[in-house]
């Protein structure tokens, strides 16, 4: 399960990486002036620069809940082999959403690897649940 979170981790440092980039290129171009990021607000800002802020954005809302979920089944030692492979799957639908947000933005295309995600780690919270329920059937007094 680590490396499924790993994984998460580094696809949060590219798209900083990329939203740094973007933000001083729009700033050494003129569109952006280095002003406006004090308050971030005052000024027109270009459309790949907001892209892809809000796709860093986006990496500390739903990602967030797999951090936590990959993290209790580390924890509780509940790891398996599908619920890695799930895990896996996260991190690739959410790759998928970050090339289509920071490329050609396709709402609907955007929405489905989303959606996808958002179904894969319901599952993977449904099988910890799940687990952790039937592990504490067979604790005397708990179950």
């Amino acid at each position: 399960m680590l490396y499924p979170l790993f994984a998460m981790f580094l696809l949060t440092l590219v798209v900083a990486m990329v939203m740094l980039k973007r933000r001083i290129g729009a700033a050494k171009a003129g569109t952006i002036r280095f002003s406006y990021f004090k308050v971030m607000q005052g000024q027109e800002i270009p459309e790949k620069v907001l892209q892809a802020g809000r796709q860093y954005q986006n990496l500390f809302e739903m990602p967030v809940l797999f951090y936590l979920v990959g993290v209790l089944y580390m924890l509780l030692n509940m790891e398996s082999l599908l619920a890695v492979a799930l895990a896996w799957g996260f991190v690739g639908f959410r790759v998928v959403h970050t090339l289509i947000h920071l490329s050609y933005n396709h709402v609907m295309h955007r929405l489905l690897a989303f959606l996808a995600s958002v179904i894969v780690l319901t599952v993977l919270w449904g099988m910890l649940i799940w687990q952790y329920g039937a592990a504490m059937q067979s604790v005397p007094g708990l179950g």
